[in-house]
């Protein structure tokens, strides 16, 4: 069977070293090539970068190239119309196999492949689908989620589903976390799934229409703390928004990252009851620095100032004196 994997974030990584594997150990099946968006400016400097599975690509091209065998192409397309179909019918794939690729596939596309395609999902379709489950599951403070792999459709991850599995949330996981939880368990799902397509003994089921929901992209402005929101409510934002856009307060004309921290259960002698939301009220030893939300107050243990490093809240502390009785906005 020839694959034509689609993927471009770190959460497909897994996948795709998986399928190489398989690929290189010469069984049934080889990978026909990598697509995946395109070369794109990153960073403060804009420099020309890669995909994360385009960097990879290149390496696993070197692998297939030092063993002598048929290298997979790599295809970064800015859109996939009638030339860039051309050059994937060239590589006679069986199945595409997508995970975080980024675009909605066409059915001119999606008729390139004999098998049809399949789509990894890291939520438990049909909730959330879209193209933000896991913070999604986060700021819903959703006791479980899972891993849906599914069969592509022409409406968005509304495939039958091949296989789901679900796990228990702890309530402390950030998008950064679970993302590298589910890259992983999904390379581990992966072979089993490719032998039942190949075999022809994988049953599938049709997702009910009625129970799905669906979650937006995260933009970055939503980054920004409302400290009137209960802590619970920030707790989960700040953990949904890490590793991207990063939650932020000000302080004073400064940028303050969050980067970890907790609803604080702890007692002390702080108006917390009278303080505006955002008042820093002092610390706790154990916890760290204690703010002032709308419904609660809110530890911070681990943040940073914009362009400089992220600190413990103690080492913070020593260098920003002012914040301790400060009021964030």
């Amino acid at each position: 069977m020839r694959i034509l994997f689609a993927g471009s974030p770190a959460i497909a990584l897994p996948c795709l070293d998986t399928l190489a594997e398989l690929a290189l150990s010469g069984g049934d099946f080889e990978l026909a090539g990598i697509l995946t968006n395109p070369d794109s400016p990153k960073g403060r400097r804009g420099r020309i970068e890669a995909t994360e599975v385009g960097a990879r690509a290149a390496l696993i091209a070197g692998r297939f190239e030092a063993v002598s065998r048929s290298v997979p192409a790599i295809l970064k397309p800015e859109r996939l119309a009638a030339q860039e179909r051309a050059a994937v019918a060239a590589l006679k794939p069986d199945m595409l196999l997508s995970f975080a690729y980024g675009r909605i596939f066409g059915p001119k596309f999606l008729a390139l492949f004999p098998l049809g395609g399949i789509n990894i999902h890291p939520s438990l379709l049909p909730k959330y689908r879209g193209p933000a489950p896991i913070p999604a599951v986060i700021l819903n403070r959703e006791a479980e989620t899972g891993i849906s792999i599914q069969k592509l459709a022409l409406e968005m991850d509304a495939g039958d589903i091949i296989l789901r599995e679900r796990f228990p949330l702890s309530g402390r996981e950030t998008t950064a976390s679970l993302s590298e939880y589910i890259a992983q368990r999904s390379a581990a799902l992966l072979p089993r799934v490719l032998q039942g397509i190949l075999s022809g003994e994988l049953q599938v089921t049709p997702q009910r229409p009625e129970e799905a929901s669906y979650c937006s992209l995260i933009s970055k402005e939503e980054g920004r703390i409302d400290w009137s929101r209960a802590a619970a409510d920030i707790d989960a934002r700040i953990r949904a928004f890490n590793p991207w856009p990063l939650s932020w307060t000000a302080h004073g004309d400064q940028i303050c990252y969050i980067l970890e921290g907790q609803p604080w259960a702890g007692e002390g002698c702080f108006p917390s009851g009278k303080a505006l939301p955002g008042t820093v009220l002092g610390t706790d030893k154990h916890a760290g620095i204690l703010i002032q939300t709308g419904d609660g107050v809110y530890a911070v243990n681990r943040l940073q100032y914009q362009a400089k490093k992220a600190l413990a809240w103690k080492d913070f502390l020593n260098g920003a004196r002012d914040f301790s009785s400060a009021r964030l906005v």
